[in-house]
């Protein structure tokens, strides 16, 4: 009779490989009620691991991979990454797990670095950050067995899946500097987004657009960009230069910011006395700038901790839950000012 495998059990309880592996390896990803369904028909199906498996699945490689799908000249100079980082490692290395740093052009050679990776042992979960929505990189992680975590929304989380997300509200953000650049007067705010495949871009550009008809904007026009000092330069120039151009530009990132901060200059604008400018995460950037540019203000440090703390956890055995990271708020410096007459 032919020894039953982990492919057998999940048809015969109709969840996926990943779900009987956490499951028979008693790791997080599936809840006790699933977990008691697929050990109930393993049982019954007589299945038993073999004595490489277990030895295999005793060891830990004590090791978080992160593979980041992003062009690596650009990553180089984005504060938010080296942040987040950073606040990854005060986490990590306190309990003594290595992080595991990847750099790839695109989700393909990210699914494929995490595939190698995890086969050779040398990762126990991973991170997955700037999510798209319909991110194959999710489904892959199910597909692998392989435990993590999603740095984003939880929506873009396919039905029944159990990798816990941590979020920030990004929405209620938008909402509020919207808000703010209306009271103080400004009718017309363009907004300058990153990547419109990412979901977090997707998400600030519906918060944005809902917030400029709650306030009847003459004008509210989006530029989608790749998040470059250069991509920042050309779309800052195309909505100033238009015939009736904004008086307030809000940017998705700091460096978009600073370009826009410098084309503003070239053209002789004043800011914030003909142009209002607000950056995306708050980096040094916004405080060596002149004038000091006003934020959308996050801890990144904090976000990174508090996403390395619930991988650990889920690793431990926590069940898994996601966490809601603080809401950026909207903090004042001399980009902003009512609008010119």
């Amino acid at each position: 009779m032919r020894r039953p495998t982990i492919s057998d059990i999940a048809e015969a309880a109709g969840v996926s490989i990943g779900a009987v592996s956490f499951a028979l390896n008693d790791r997080p990803g599936v809840s006790a009620q699933t977990r008691e369904r697929i050990l109930a028909i393993a049982a019954e199906m007589g299945w038993q691991p073999s004595a490489a498996a277990r030895n295999l699945s005793a060891a830990r490689a004590e090791a978080i991979g992160l593979v980041i799908a992003r062009d690596a000249a650009t990553l180089g100079v984005e504060p938010f990454y080296m942040k987040f980082i950073a606040g990854l490692e005060t986490e990590l290395s306190a309990t003594g797990t290595a992080l595991v740093l990847q750099v790839v052009g695109d989700h393909e050679k990210a699914i494929e670095a995490l595939r190698g990776l995890w086969a050779a042992r040398r990762i126990d979960a991973t991170i997955l950050t700037d999510l798209w929505v319909n991110d194959e990189r999710v489904a892959a992680l199910d597909r692998l067995g392989l435990p993590g975590i999603l740095v984003g929304h939880p929506s873009v989380r396919p039905p029944g899946a159990g990798t816990p997300a941590v979020w920030s509200d990004d929405a209620a953000a938008l909402t509020e500097a919207v808000g703010y650049l209306a009271g103080i007067g400004h009718r017309r705010i363009a907004r300058v987004g990153g990547l419109v495949s990412l979901s977090h871009t997707r998400i600030r550009t519906a918060a944005f657009r809902a917030a400029a008809r709650r306030h009847d904007l003459v004008a509210a026009e989006v530029v989608d960009t790749d998040y470059t000092w250069e991509a920042g330069a050309w779309a800052t120039e195309r909505l100033l230069t238009a015939a009736e151009p904004p008086t307030a530009i809000m940017f998705d990132n700091d460096i978009m910011a600073t370009a826009g901060l410098h084309v503003a200059r070239k053209l002789g604008l004043d800011v914030p006395g003909r142009l209002s400018i607000v950056a995306g995460d708050d980096s040094q950037l916004c405080e060596m700038a002149f004038p000091a540019l006003s934020a959308l203000a996050r801890d990144v440090h904090a976000y990174g901790a508090h996403a390395a703390r619930v991988l650990l956890a889920f690793l431990a055995g926590a069940a898994p839950v996601d966490y809601q990271d603080a809401t950026p708020r909207l903090l004042l410096r001399d980009s902003i000012a009512p609008p010119p007459r």
